[in-house]
């Protein structure tokens, strides 16, 4: 082993092969073990994945190892008890979203690593996306003035094949699931990233994929900053078309948008594209794993969008560790940010069950 490699463990053998295991090599870990629900399942993609360490229990593996760091992709409803079994064995700690089962959990774990003195992160990954991370430098640096108004639109057809193969998770509310759960961390996030808290929110869910039952897979609500930003996010994930993901902001010397990897700028100079600025640029992202599940199209679509910015958390995650600089921009996602999300998904859930009323976001 390389002396100046840490050891870490990666619990999940779904996402936690796809992107945690190579993100996390990438950026000098050695992962030493894996941890699956199934004892001959787990061994089989740990040496597809050349992992030398198959186990069916955290701490057994952690105590084999000797691992220091753990990244945890089980479905949510599984999250607060890994990271707090994580956290016991003094690990730092790389935790998937949404970040729990609720609020009331996730204040649990955040107060859990806090206590413990070690870095904790939440798997935002998508804030180091170039175009993102220029939207949120763009409205700090006033570019549009004060912002006012501001709209997050997401139709994909991901859900209307009954037969798509998507995490079991996704569909089970119980586990967490449902498009609120899977989908709207990222929104929430990237809401939070440009314009700071929430304050109160409106929102409905729905089902719509043909012969859908059970979990949501679309949401809706209407939402008011703690600054005073209104806007509105919908999403659907069984919208038959071609895709559409856009975000405009309005502020009160111009407007912004976003469409695709391009970011727009309206003001009285006129309409242009402004290019994302060199240091917001992701290298080319590190090779897949071996694992034979890489070949496939789910996997290519996916890790072609993860791998490259989950690799920047695992970076900023071992100079979190090591004590060393982190670039400012953009701000590295901490527990206290699930925390935070894990509120305004609570208060989607609430305003939908109550018919849409509005809700004040974290409060008790």
């Amino acid at each position: 082993m390389d002396q100046s490699a840490l050891r870490a463990v990666v619990v999940g053998t779904g996402f936690g092969c796809r992107v945690q295991l190579p993100a996390l090599r990438a950026a000098g870990f050695e992962v030493a073990g894996l941890v699956g629900a199934d004892a001959q399942r787990t061994q089989e993609r740990a040496a597809a994945n050349g992992v030398a360490g198959a186990f069916t229990d955290l701490d057994e593996a952690i105590a084999q190892t000797g691992a220091s760091a753990v990244a945890v992709a089980v479905p949510p409803h599984l999250h607060g008890p890994m990271v707090l079994a994580a956290l016991a064995h003094g690990c730092h700690v790389i935790c998937e979203k949404p970040f729990a089962r609720d609020i009331a959990e996730a204040r649990t774990m955040l107060d859990a690593a806090e206590a413990t003195g070690v870095v904790h992160l939440v798997g935002h990954e998508f804030r180091w996306l170039p175009e993102r991370a220029m939207l949120v430098r763009l409205v700090a640096d006033g570019a549009i003035g004060e912002p006012r108004l501001t709209t997050f639109l997401s139709f994909i057809p991901y859900l209307i094949d009954p037969n798509i193969d998507m995490p079991a998770w996704w569909f089970d509310e119980a586990a967490g699931g449902g498009w609120v759960g899977s989908a709207s961390p990222h929104a929430i996030d990237q809401v939070r990233t440009l314009f700071g808290e929430f304050e109160s929110l409106s929102a409905s869910t729905q089902t719509l994929r043909p012969g859908g039952d059970g979990a949501d897979d679309t949401f809706q609500f209407r939402f008011r900053m703690a600054n005073g930003v209104e806007g509105i996010m919908q999403q659907c994930a069984a919208a038959w078309g071609p895709p559409i993901d856009t975000v405009r902001i309005v502020g009160s010397t111009g407007t912004l948008w976003a469409e695709g990897t391009a970011i727009h700028l309206a003001d009285r100079a006129g309409t242009r594209i402004v290019p994302i600025a060199d240091d917001l640029l992701l290298p080319p992202p590190p090779p897949p794993s071996t694992d034979p599940r890489q070949q496939s199209a789910k996997w290519q679509m996916l890790t072609q969008i993860e791998l490259a910015p989950y690799h920047r958390l695992c970076q900023a995650f071992r100079a979190r560790i090591e004590g060393s600089d982190v670039p400012r921009e953009p701000a590295v996602p901490t527990f206290a940010d699930g925390v935070a999300c894990m509120a305004v998904m609570d208060a989607v859930r609430l305003s939908s069950v109550s018919g849409g009323a509005l809700v004040r976001v974290g409060r008790d």
